[in-house]
């Protein structure tokens, strides 16, 4: 057994067996669909294409992080069962969830002051988060300690490339992230932004792509060109998707013809509730390790 635990947020949006098989621990944020609150649980309170049809419905959905009372009792229940713990949080560019989980480990120290509890900013979001805690779980399983694991990620994380597309561009117009006049325009010329997670975990525009097949050419294209070692890629590959199955199994079908040595087939999850809250239906995400993202 272990004497730590591995720990992150339900935003890594792998399904509820993976985490279990890999024994990752997750704590879940919160979304609300018309006022109406759940928690983020990977799709047990609302299953996730229920969520995306009362998205394309019209309905109104907003998203809260784990507040600190919640990680206080979180981490001091896994204290109390004799564990340390290493957490990784949502990146830091896209929620405030590492400063509550700082302070209640700051507070959950003063009460027990013999244990170790490392929180760490993944700088991921969705399964680009839940591939680096899969390469934890790996790296524990292979006798790595919590101060190994520690020092592996913070040198590591931005080794974890994310890049993603949305087909409706209405949900980053309500939220800020392209403009109204853009996102009219935008949708007139079927323009499909290609996005990434940039050095700061911040979601970045990188290019504009006129039209689905247009941009997933351009989505593997960045695979193509990032991958640590290019097409000999030899790690995981995992896509996210927001209720559009069929196009992230055409993105996978086209990563495994081009790239022949992955570890195991490409694994497609569905994209959570509180990412999908904010990028819509219809968004399709690549992840894999490659070069150190540096801008």
């Amino acid at each position: 057994m272990n004497s730590f635990v591995l720990s992150c947020c339900s935003t890594a949006d792998l399904s509820a067996e993976h985490f279990k098989e890999r024994d990752i621990s997750y704590i879940c944020f919160h979304f609300s669909v018309d006022g109406k609150d759940y928690p983020d649980d990977l799709g047990v309170s609302y299953p996730f294409d229920e969520f995306y049809k009362a998205m394309a419905n019209g309905a109104m959905t907003k998203t809260s992080q784990v507040t600190v009372g919640e990680y206080v009792e979180y981490f001091e229940n896994i204290i109390k069962q004799g564990k340390d713990i290493l957490h990784l949080t949502l990146s830091s560019g896209i929620s405030g969830t590492l400063n509550s989980a700082t302070i209640a480990r700051d507070q959950v120290l003063e009460k027990y002051p013999e244990s170790k509890v490392y929180v760490v900013d993944s700088l991921a979001a969705s399964a680009g988060y839940g591939l680096l805690m899969n390469k934890l779980a790996d790296l524990r399983d292979e006798g790595m300690t919590i101060d190994e694991l520690y020092e592996w990620v913070i040198e590591h994380r931005l080794e974890c490339q994310h890049w993603f597309f949305v087909t409706d561009l209405s949900y980053l117009v309500r939220g800020g992230r392209v403009s109204k006049a853009a996102g009219i325009i935008g949708g007139a010329l079927k323009i499909c932004p290609l996005l990434n997670v940039d050095y700061q975990g911040r979601l970045i525009v990188r290019s504009k792509q006129r039209g689905i097949n247009a941009v997933i050419k351009a989505q593997v294209a960045k695979m193509e060109e990032l991958a640590e070692n290019g097409l000999e890629y030899a790690q995981e590959c995992y896509i996210s998707n927001s209720d559009c199955y069929e196009t992230a199994r055409t993105v996978a079908d086209l990563i495994e013809s081009k790239f022949p040595h992955l570890k195991n087939k490409v694994k497609i999850y569905s994209i959570g509730t509180t990412i999908g809250s904010h990028t819509g239906p219809g968004t399709v995400a690549l992840f894999f390790f490659g070069k150190k993202r540096l801008d």
